[in-house]
């Protein structure tokens, strides 16, 4: 088949990849505009459009997918199927009835629709997560699936860690469910009705971590948003980022955070939690021993963290 495939972030580049390799032909490549990033803020690719360039692949950077310049280049390139893997746009009529449209969904359909699968599944504490290959219809991931593989969740996965799991997953499946397809030796199936839930993005209320709440799920908290976003916590008064952190048996401490032998623990609902790397404001990450070596502030914890 002739592949369109659109994706911005990491996570679509091994399922590229993947497409490059196989029999399908990758006749464009649809990514995200050239975005300021890093502390000069130049404008620089996606990683798509970086693996694109590598592979040799024709690659168009719209302000959106659903332009009719877009739409008449997918025609101009007879595009037979439009692969999209964590693209960041919504697709509309024009696009989505021309020919299908594949999706790899980081989830076990129906459960986590939306932009975060990953996160929200290690926030919840649940023991397996998986791929979904999909036909994208004009709902929220609420398309007909063509396959789907499960992976359990362990207790040291993070959601960059998970999510590059399961990028490479959707890889293995990709080329085989449009083999499927293309043959009609898989038949779409319709989602179950029942195990319906929603991930919506990740944004700013999403990440304060709340000391309130259990150890196990502080940790979850901390784990799902690294190490690509942050959680967030207030620290004598600055913003921190928090990058890890482990469950510990030690008592909570009197306050809400304090240094012992070395370590920054954490008071939690029922017990204490170990914070093993942060951000402090305007400097990179690190080891919390290496944090307490040179702080100098009363480490206390904000209302806000």
């Amino acid at each position: 088949m002739r592949i369109a495939f659109a994706g911005s972030p990491g996570a679509a580049v091994a399922p590229l990849r993947a497409l490059a390799a196989s029999e399908h032909r990758v006749a464009l490549v649809i990514t995200q505009p050239d975005r300021p990033r890093g502390r000069r803020g130049a404008p620089r690719p996606t990683p798509v459009a970086d693996a694109a360039l590598e592979l040799g692949l024709p690659v168009e950077r719209p302000a959106t997918i659903n332009a009719p310049e877009v739409v008449a280049r997918l025609e101009a390139e007879r595009v037979e199927a439009l692969v999209v893997v964590a693209f960041g746009q919504i697709l509309r009529e024009a696009i989505l009835s021309a020919r299908p449209c594949v999706n790899v969904h980081f989830s076990l359909l129906p459960a986590y629709r939306g932009a975060a699968p990953v996160e929200r599944a290690i926030m919840d504490g649940v023991d397996e997560t998986g791929v979904t290959i999909m036909l994208m219809d004009a709902g929220l991931d609420t398309g007909p699936m063509l396959l789907s593989r499960a992976v359990p969740v362990t207790d040291e996965d993070t959601g960059g860690g998970l999510t590059e799991r399961l990028s490479h997953l959707g890889a293995e499946l990709l080329a085989g469910a449009l083999d499927g397809l293309a043959d009609g030796s898989l038949a779409p199936v319709p989602q179950p009705e029942d195990g319906v839930s929603l991930a919506p993005k990740i944004t700013a209320a999403d990440r304060p971590v709340d000391r309130a709440r259990p150890a196990a799920a502080v940790v979850r908290h901390i784990q799902a948003l690294a190490p690509h976003i942050g959680a967030s916590a207030a620290i004598d008064g600055e913003p921190f980022k928090l990058w890890g952190a482990r469950r510990v048996d030690d008592p909570a401490p009197a306050s809400a955070l304090a240094a012992a032998d070395g370590r920054l623990l954490l008071a939690c609902a029922d017990g204490a939690v170990e914070i093993t790397d942060l951000q402090p404001p305007g400097r990179g990450r690190m080891a919390a021993r290496d944090f307490l070596r040179g702080w100098r502030g009363s480490l206390t914890w904000g209302e806000n963290g």
